[in-house]
């Protein structure tokens, strides 16, 4: 692999890895709105009687935002194809060599 298909092979991969870190990141802030929303365990009433209101969306919706963004940049980072790019690369050279020795 070329210095340059390996530059635009990361960036690829980083690419894919972001873009799955930040549909967990939406898919947790869409959670939390939910529970903030439909008032699981009272919590929407006592977010509104707080003195302060946006201590306690932050303490909700940060935490749920980085566990399922955290959890997508993990399964993203397991469905990665990286490893099966060079065994068949490695398999092309080593049947390539076999050709060329008599």
């Amino acid at each position: 692999m070329t210095p340059e298909e390996a530059r635009r092979d990361h960036q690829e991969m980083l690419r894919f890895l972001g873009l799955n870190a930040v549909l967990g990141i939406v898919i947790g802030l869409a959670v939390g709105c939910c529970l903030i929303g439909l008032d699981i365990g009272g919590l929407r009433g006592l977010i509104i009687r707080a003195a302060n209101p946006i201590l306690p969306l932050f303490l909700v919706l940060v935490p749920f935002a980085s566990l399922f963004g955290g959890a997508a940049a993990a399964s993203a980072i397991l469905t990665l194809p990286y490893e099966s790019k060079f065994r068949e690369e490695e398999e092309d050279d080593k049947s390539g060599d076999d050709r060329r020795s008599p």
